[in-house]
């Protein structure tokens, strides 16, 4: 890294403006910004994922690395670094987890064990990013494996936290019509 933050407070944000790494300056509510805020939020639940020891630790390292680098792709417009590879790695980290898994049957409800109720927390974070990505995608190109990535990693989460679940001997919350 060449540049080093030796001071983490700019005061360059105080008027409500905040600046991307080409060095251009927008609103701290702008559809980008706002992208980069549900990034960020999904990686740290990816954090409270990882602090429950669960099996699936580098995959979801990985996804940190990815996640951060779909940050730089937001901060830097025409910046491209997630590729097909990436989406690729995480289908095929899907399918094996799901492999293992009884096929559904019923609905399951956000819960189980902790690791899996922050699991389905993500799931529900990243679908937000998604749906943000797209909103900005109708003004500003988006890196379309990015969009691809984001929505594989919804899914990917959800069958995380069944694998979660049944790794732990915890069974899924299956919602219940006329309860």
């Amino acid at each position: 890294m060449v540049n080093r933050l030796t001071q983490i407070y700019t005061k360059t944000g105080d008027e409500g403006k905040t600046g991307l790494g080409d060095g251009t300056r927008v609103a701290k509510f702008s559809t980008r910004i706002e992208c980069l805020g549900s990034v960020d939020e999904l990686n740290s639940i990816i954090g409270l994922i990882l602090t429950e020891n669960v099996s699936q630790t580098n995959i979801l390292k990985k996804i940190q690395h990815d996640l951060f680098d779909i940050g730089g792709e937001l901060s830097i417009p025409n910046y491209k670094k997630i590729d097909l590879k990436k989406v690729n790695f995480l289908e095929q980290e899907l399918d094996r987890m799901n492999d293992t898994l009884p096929p559904l049957k019923d609905f399951i409800l956000p819960g189980g064990s902790k690791a899996a109720s922050y699991s389905h927390l993500g799931r529900t974070v990243c679908r937000r990013v998604e749906r943000n990505l797209f909103l900005l995608n109708d003004k500003e190109e988006v890196n379309k494996n990015a969009l691809k990535y984001i929505n594989r990693l919804s899914d990917f989460l959800f069958v995380l936290a069944r694998y979660i679940n049944k790794e732990n001997n915890v069974d899924d919350i299956l919602w219940q019509k006329d309860i």
